[in-house]
């Protein structure tokens, strides 16, 4: 008779896939591009988020990317001030 007490512990098996030739767990969900990526680690604290922030701000990323992104922010503020009929001419001298 089993003690009542006593909690049963779980059966464990070491299984290994049979044509797993690869290191670590096979079965571990992780995405491959995550070791790279700054925002998959988990940041605990306002000092550490910062520093991280930091980091992502000084990495030289593409070159052409601020060009690129003021391009973008201009023509939408164009668009925008069209939407709103916004006169422009209020920015040329007369």
């Amino acid at each position: 008779m089993r003690n009542p007490l006593k909690l049963r512990k779980n059966k464990s098996f070491d299984y290994a896939p049979r044509y797993y030739k690869g290191e670590g767990n096979p079965y571990k969900i992780e995405h491959k591009l995550d070791k790279f990526r700054s925002t998959a680690q988990p940041n605990r604290g306002l000092k550490n988020k910062f520093r991280s922030a930091m980091d992502d701000l000084n990495t030289e990323g593409d070159k052409n990317m601020k060009l690129r992104f003021a391009i973008i922010i201009a023509v939408l503020l164009l668009l925008f001030l069209f939407i709103i009929d916004f006169d422009l001419s209020i920015f040329l001298n007369p």
